[in-house]
């Protein structure tokens, strides 16, 4: 293990590897600070399942537009660079809207503010993922393509270690402490993402448009205008000034007066003239350059724009990807009243919770390696015909629990809440490796990056709109705090909805499977 991290310290350097484990540690470790806004819009604000689930559904939107912040990054530097003054900027909207809501009561305690405040905390976070993702695939190119397997590997780890820290220490932390403080500590990871991003250097593209040698040559030539007159004056000989000129002679012997030749002052005048011309064109030389970067950087992000709208509009592009968006979107996504009825009703603690979504991370890499050992060779119709199969029984051990029959056979609601947790994220993991495999064998060549990111945009809005569906069918059915004796309603129209992506498998690829070609 040493030796492995001490080979990819070599290759990419110590500040760059840092960085990397910084921004995934954070992404991961977000599991502690969300935990606490869900009680804070539970118990503080007040808001039902249907109110509350709208406001993290409308934060996390941030997270479906993320090939706009490729596309900036790629096409738009900012002072010559692509990578890190984007990352910075990213970094300030993840912090201080944590540093705001810790430290202003009002702002916290309105739903519009916090939600305006968690968007603009999600648009620093996503942005972020982005630039990261295309710095280490920057770093990977060419001679480095050995490493990418071990970067990605890195980057991964980081964030499930940080995801399992989040879970545990989010817990305990509500147990034992006020919201607000759990806000002001989370803003010190990226306060330190900040730092991090100091550390690394990132080569100007601007270097490539102004070289070296003609950036001298451009001040050669401004220092040779500087002495111009100097030298026009010096290269004109006695003997060409005495064929023009007419001498005044001597008129006593102290004072002698020496006319300068008219067409000597002419000439002078002429260079002159010439001279302020080239200072003009020099001058605006470099301005020219910029307004000429500026030109490339909108061509490169039109071309980039008309690309991606392209290659989507193909159909073994689209039917695949329609039919992810549609399998989140036509099942309502009920957690949110799931969470108010597990503390409201059941009465389970924080730290209980914090351990069930630690087994939830446990679930999502055992369902990873269930995936990579058995069932590559699969079909992807298959593998996800049966992955809907598992959600709807999953759906049953919910209405299971809010029916009270486990009570009856003598099994505890938290042997049933941590069994549902897991074995959910390791069910929804066979799901979104085919979707993860498929997006990379559709991905054309030259931009794979940005599709790739249109893909997840597009998986991660569906879940998005599924939220919202689940929080209208929550507000439709009356669930409150108060009231959940519709819940079994809603949670049976969730297992009916499980079935209907299932009908429409005719759009993936037939023989596609999850061996990524």
């Amino acid at each position: 293990m040493m030796g492995w991290l001490s080979r990819m310290k070599a290759e990419f350097g110590s500040s760059f590897l840092w960085l990397v484990c910084s921004i995934y540690f954070t992404q991961g470790f977000r599991s502690f600070v969300w935990t606490a806004i869900s009680y804070q819009l539970k118990d503080v604000l007040k808001l039902s399942p249907s109110a509350s689930q709208f406001v993290v559904s409308a934060a996390f939107f941030p997270w479906s537009i993320k090939p706009l912040y490729g596309i900036l990054s790629d096409c738009i530097p900012i002072r010559g660079r692509k990578r890190v003054p984007y990352l910075v900027f990213a970094t300030i909207l993840s912090l201080f809207p944590w540093l705001i809501l810790g430290l202003t009561e009002s702002l916290r305690c309105s739903h519009i503010s916090l939600m305006i405040l968690l968007i603009v905390q999600n648009i620093g976070s996503a942005m972020a993922d982005v630039v990261i993702d295309a710095m280490i695939a920057e770093a990977v190119r060419s001679e480095r393509a050995a490493f990418a397997g071990d970067l990605q590997s890195l980057s991964w780890s980081t964030m499930a270690l940080g995801g399992i820290c989040g879970s545990l220490l989010g817990g305990y932390a509500l147990t034992n402490l006020r919201i607000e403080t759990n806000f002001l500590l989370f803003s010190i990871l990226p306060a330190i993402q900040l730092l991090s991003c100091a550390l690394v250097d990132e080569v100007p593209a601007s270097a490539k448009v102004f070289p070296e040698n003609e950036m001298s040559k451009i001040s050669q030539d401004k220092n040779s205008m500087e002495n111009g007159n100097l030298r026009t004056e010096d290269s004109i000989s006695p003997e060409q000034s005495g064929e023009h000129e007419e001498l005044h002679k001597k008129m006593d012997t102290n004072d002698t007066v020496v006319v300068k030749p008219a067409n000597s002052t002419f000439r002078r005048k002429k260079n002159q003239k010439k001279r302020k011309k080239r200072a003009n064109i020099l001058k605006s030389d470099i301005p020219e350059r910029h307004r000429s970067l500026a030109i490339r950087s909108f061509a490169s992000l039109k071309s980039a724009v008309y690309s991606l709208c392209h290659a989507f509009r193909k159909p073994n592009i689209l039917r695949p990807m329609a039919w992810f968006f549609f399998a989140h979107i036509t099942v309502p996504n009920l957690s949110t009243a799931m969470f108010y009825y597990q503390t409201e009703v059941l009465h389970l603690e924080a730290s209980f919770l914090g351990t069930v979504r630690v087994v939830g991370w446990f679930g999502l890499m055992l369902g990873t390696y269930i995936y990579n050992r058995h069932l590559k060779q699969m079909r992807l119709r298959r593998i996800l015909m049966w992955a809907h199969i598992g959600l709807a029984v999953l759906t049953l051990i919910d209405i299971v629990l809010v029916s009270r029959l486990n009570i009856q056979y003598g099994i505890s609601d938290k042997l049933m809440v941590i069994c549902g947790s897991a074995l959910a994220d390791a069910i929804n993991q066979f799901k979104l490796m085919p979707f993860l495999i498929l997006s990379g064998q559709l991905c054309p060549p030259g931009i794979e990056g940005t599709l790739f990111a249109l893909f997840m945009s597009i998986n991660n809005l569906g879940n998005t709109l599924g939220s919202f569906l689940g929080a209208a069918l929550a507000s439709a059915l009356n669930i409150s705090t108060e009231s959940f004796e519709n819940i079994i309603y809603a949670i049976s129209i969730q297992l009916f909805s499980t079935f209907i992506p299932v009908a429409f498998l005719f759009l993936i690829p037939k023989d596609a499977t999850g061996i990524s070609t």
